[in-house]
């Protein structure tokens, strides 16, 4: 965690702000010996392959196929009980 004041924070703001970037880390900033704010790094932009990467093998191939024919079948429950409001 870095601690800066607030003198320091306003004149290096775009370099903080660039660290936290790289280093995902929380800054707290001082003020007259108190601290008064914690900036805190957004979320990490994650792919979704990254995103997914731990489901792949979580299911046999048996009951991922399952899976695919229980949701075919929910879509033609679903359209047979649509109808056009126009029609």
């Amino acid at each position: 965690m870095l601690t800066m004041t607030a003198t320091e924070l306003a004149r290096n703001f775009s370099r903080v702000l660039d660290r936290m970037g790289h280093t995902s880390e929380v800054v707290t900033i001082i003020r007259n010996k108190r601290t008064v704010a914690k900036l805190i790094p957004g979320a990490p932009v994650v792919t979704a392959m990254e995103a997914f990467s731990d489901i792949v093998g979580a299911i046999s191939e048996e009951e991922g196929e399952a899976w695919i024919e229980d949701c075919a079948k929910m879509d033609r429950a679903l359209a047979d009980e649509l109808r056009d409001p126009w029609a």
